[in-house]
This record gives structure tokens, sequence and C-alpha cells, in this order.
């Protein structure tokens, strides 16, 4: 294939012999292509419909059914093979149809279809992202398919004022108006624990919810507290990825102003609030207004303090973290603008400084309530640390984890038997989950849609971090943070050229080390390497030994010869170029 005139052109042609982790991580991508056939005609029928009893609700619903099909799209776009992305057309197409047909008898919200235009009539964010996981990395895999194209800027029209049936966005205030929302618009009373659990259903010597409740009852129980959805939560960041994709499939700026511009609103919230996130935004745009002028109310907020059902027992469930992060680095991903994570250490810190010590020990609060500052724990206050260090590279941010994870520690040069055991790791892993997926004894009638989740043999975590040096996308539905991304030109398509093997060895704020290796002896192969999921990363220059080859674009292409290995230091400006599902011949 010919090269545009502005691609550099690196050729690699020292003979080694193929290391131990490059022929691990082909027979990982091959063995999870080959099971997920396996698992998709275990539980899957002709029409894609997932065989289980369709449910409404936060125990087991929409969102649960389609986590079946979670890093499929990932696996497909890391250089799987075609069946992969085949069978996640099948069952996408089958689980819009399924939950679409699917009705609810007693909850008010899904009467009509638990889905309404494919989407989520009326739920919440902490479900619709799980749900909408595997959809949010189809571009990677294929842009060009027209329904993806058409749903992307229908579901982003759902949170931007397009579609007059989802009023969920009020532009004066920057607000979605309810933590319940969707594509038949936001949810403005209290919800209820039916709205939560579902209708009623047969539960013991049945099913086997994996919240452990015993009966119905224990699932109504489990959400009656779950009544304060009404105002912004901040759990409705997640909702930028729509627009964030639709802005890297079209790059029309409409959509990148309404994703900037919600962002930009929670950033000014945190700075009236003395730094730390409020979790309740009144429908008039004041800060608690929903919830008694408390800043900390709402579900999942600062004070979410539950009743365990059928227990004296108390949970602590205010989720921050990556879901709602990933919404200020979605704006990250459009402007290159640190501004946009900061406050979170900042945060981070305002938390922590209320520090106290008991017996001798210093304790952190990780909750706020009426009485304060409560939940004081061993561990710092620091959700989402992982992440926040990985896009500020700042190495302070690491003294917030209790301990430094493997990957990190491996690219720190401390643990050089990271990759070939975590990919050993994951090779058992799906084996052990196959092994369990033939001895599964449930019947259509006797499972959950959430059933077979733990037995998807999708595992892509350890891969994007080595060969990618990403971030894991896991079920929470964010885009994919990665320093490099291949493309095969031989075959058109994205992901690694079969026989080719990567292997991401040091990440700096403007430089990545990676060896790439052509495991076969026989045929040479090709590969574009790109800076970024969405080229968002600009590629200064590649040095491979003592030669520095210029590339001043957003990809190169790498010629490898039969056999062949070699380790490039790449310099990068990061989040230079405004993010793009585009391929590097589109």
């Amino acid at each position: 294939m010919r090269t545009t005139s502005h691609e550099a052109v690196i050729s690699i042609k020292t003979p080694v012999a193929p290391p131990y982790w490059a022929l691990l991580e082909r027979q990982l991508i091959r063995v999870q292509s080959e099971a997920i056939e396996e698992y998709y005609d275990h539980y899957f029928d002709s029409r894609g419909y997932l065989l289980c009893v369709p449910r409404w609700g936060g125990d087991d619903g929409p969102d649960d059914a389609a986590e079946n099909l979670l890093n499929w799209t990932m696996l497909y776009a890391l250089g799987g093979p075609e069946n992969v992305l085949e069978r996640y057309h099948r069952g996408w197409e089958g689980h819009l149809r399924q939950y679409t047909e699917a009705k609810t008898v007693e909850v008010p919200l899904a009467r009509e279809g638990m889905y309404y235009k494919e989407f989520p009539v009326c739920f919440d964010w902490f479900h619709h992202g799980e749900g909408l996981s595997a959809f949010f990395l189809e571009g990677l895999a294929n842009p060009f398919d027209q329904k993806f194209q058409q749903r992307t800027r229908r579901f982003a029209g759902f949170y931007m004022g397009e579609d007059p049936q989802a009023p969920n966005y009020d532009p004066e205030h920057r607000l979605i108006r309810s933590m319940f929302n969707g594509s038949r618009g936001p949810l403005l009373r209290k919800a209820t624990a039916l709205d939560w659990a579902g209708d009623p259903i047969e539960v013991e010597g049945r099913f086997q919810p994996l919240h452990r409740e015993r009966s119905y009852a224990e699932m109504l129980e489990h959400f009656e507290e779950y009544t304060d959805v009404v105002g912004d939560n901040p759990l409705n960041l997640a909702a930028t990825t729509l627009g964030f994709n639709a802005y890297a499939l079209t790059g029309e700026a409409r959509y990148r102003d309404w994703l900037l511009g919600y962002v930009d609103a929670w950033i000014e919230r945190m700075a009236a609030n003395d730094g730390i996130i409020p979790t309740n935004i009144g429908l008039d745009g004041t800060i608690g207004g929903a919830a008694g002028g408390r800043w900390y109310g709402g579900v999942y907020g600062w004070g979410f303090t539950v009743h365990v059902p059928g227990s004296n027992e108390l949970a602590h469930r205010n989720y921050l973290g990556p879901r709602i992060l990933h919404g200020f680095a979605n704006a990250l991903l459009l402007t290159g603008n640190l501004g946009y994570v900061n406050p979170w250490r900042e945060m981070i810190e305002r938390v922590n400084a209320h520090a106290k010590v008991v017996d001798g020990q210093t304790m952190y609060p990780h909750m706020h309530g009426d009485q304060g500052w409560y939940e004081y724990r061993p561990r710092k206050f620091a959700p989402a640390a992982l992440e926040l260090y990985y896009w500020t590279m700042d190495r302070d941010v690491l003294a917030l984890l209790p301990e430094k994870p493997r990957w990190i520690a491996y690219l720190d040069g401390e643990d050089a038997t990271y990759p070939v055991e975590a990919l050993q790791a994951d090779l058992s892993a799906v084996g052990k989950r196959v092994d369990e997926m033939r001895r599964d004894p449930t019947t259509p009638d006797t499972r959950l849609s959430d059933d077979p989740n733990h037995l998807n043999p999708a595992t892509t975590e350890t891969l994007t971090q080595l060969m990618l040096g990403g971030l894991p996308t896991g079920r929470v539905g964010y885009p994919l943070h990665c320093r490099l991304r291949y493309f095969d030109p031989a075959r058109r398509r994205p992901g690694i050229p079969e026989d080719v093997a990567a292997l991401v060895e040091k990440l700096s704020a403007d430089e990545v080390v990676v060896t790439l290796v052509n495991t076969s002896p026989l045929a040479a192969r090709e590969v574009i390497v790109q800076g970024g999921a969405y080229a968002e990363h600009e590629i200064v220059d590649v040095q491979q030994g003592e030669e520095t080859t210029p590339v001043g674009h957003s990809h190169f292409r790498v010629q490898l010869a039969p056999g062949a290995g070699s380790r490039l230091r790449i310099r990068t400006k990061r989040y230079a170029n405004q993010p793009t599902f585009a391929f590097p011949w589109s």
C-alpha cells in the first residue's frame, strides 16, 4: 500500500527470538476470540436476544444484559478477528429489540417499553454508563457503520434539547434536570423503590440476585432510601461521553460546545462549594436546591448512607470516582487543558485535610452528612487517583494510593515480571470462565441478565495497559485513554496486525517507549502506530537505536521484517489534536 506524503516510515529489520510476552499476547487475543463464539452460542439465540428473563431495574435490568457484550468492541479494536465484531453487532441489535419489546406492568417508567428510540427510557447514569460501555467503544471498531452514526447523534441529542420528548437538559442553568433521565426525559418527582427494583418477581428457589436479596420484598427494601433524584447529580457527567463520541464522529462544534459548557458548570459549582463537588443541584441551579439546601444530598451523594436489607448494617454509597472524573476527562480530551482534572486533586486534598488521629492512627473521612464529615478510615480519600495520575503524570498523586499498582511499578522499571504474569493470569481466567459457563445449570427462565456477566471471556484490561499504554476502559461507560493505538494497513482495519505484538515499557509526560515484534519468521508485517485512541496526541519523532526519524503527525508507519523486533522511543505532545474516530487513511 502506498504511503501518504506526511507519513514517516520506520523499518525494523533486526531479527529477535519471539519474546514470551509477545507469544502470550497473541495467544490471549486468539483464545478470547474463540471463547466469545462459544459464550455467544450458549447465552444468545439466533436473533441476538439474551436467553434470560428480561427485567427493569437497578438489581437486574437492560444495562446488565448489555454488559454481556462488554469489551467485545475493545477486543476487536486491539486486533481481535472479525467474528468478535460480528458477534457484538448481532448481540447489540438483538439487545435493542429485546428491551424495546420488554415492558413493565407496575413500574410506570417502562410500561411502553424499557427502551424507546433504542435508548433506556429513564434511569440513572450509574446504570446507563454500564449498559452503553461496549457501544461507546464501537466507534474505535467501525465508525463508518450507518446505524452507529445515527445512534451516536440521536443519543447525544437527548441531552442537547434536540428531542422534545427528552427535555433532559436546561441550557439556561446548564444542568441535567434529574438523576433519572433518558429517551423519555427526566423524572421530576421522588423515585420509589418500585421504580428502582422493577416489577414483582419470584425470587426464592428460582433466582439468585447479585445483591443477595432473598425475596422481592428485600429487593424493594434495598431501594427504599433511593428517592432523591430530582435535580442534577455529578453522575450525569457520564452523559458527556455521548457528546464526546458525537464530536469525534462528526467534528461538529455544537457537540464540543455542549460538552464543555456542561463540564464548566460543574467546575464552577465545585469552586462555589469550597472546592468540593456537590451531589445535588436544584432545578433553579442552586447547590443543594433539590435536597433541602444540602450540597451533600441526593442518591449516591456525599451523605448517602443506607440500610442493608435483612440486617441492621449500614452501607456508605457515595459513588465518587471514575464515573464522575471521566466526565471532566472528556473535556481534557477536547482541550488538552489539565484545568479540567486538577480540581479533582484539589478536592481530594481538601477532604483529607479533615483527617483526625484516633488511637494514634491518622483517619480520613469518606462521607459528609448533617453531622459533618464521617466514615473515617485509615486509607486516604482518593477516588480515581490512578486515573488522575495517568492524565497529569504528577508523581505526587501516586502517594494517594495505598500501594503502587503493579502496572505502574513495571513502567517505573521496578517489576519486570508483570507483563508475563499478568498475561498468564488473564489466559487462566478465560479458561476458568469457559469451564464455569459449560457447567452453568441455569435455564433461560431461571437466569437473570447479569448472571453470565462474570463469565464473559473478553478480558482486555491487561492488553490495554501493555499494548496501548492505556487505562482499561472498564464497565462504567467512558472513552479509551491510551498513548498508542495500532492499525493494520494491509487489511484496512483497526487493531494490531496478525503476528505482531506490542509492549509499552515506559510512559512519561512527553515520551512513550514501546517494543514491536513480528512473531512470524516467514511473513513481513506492516503496522500504523497512532498517538492516542482518537489521534489526540501528536508524535514529534521516533528514535530507533541511534537513528531519529521526525514525524510531526498523529501517526507513523512501521515495516517489520519476518521475525524482526525493536524498541522505539516516541516523543509526543499530548492532547495536541482534536479527537477523531477517523482512521489514518481516511
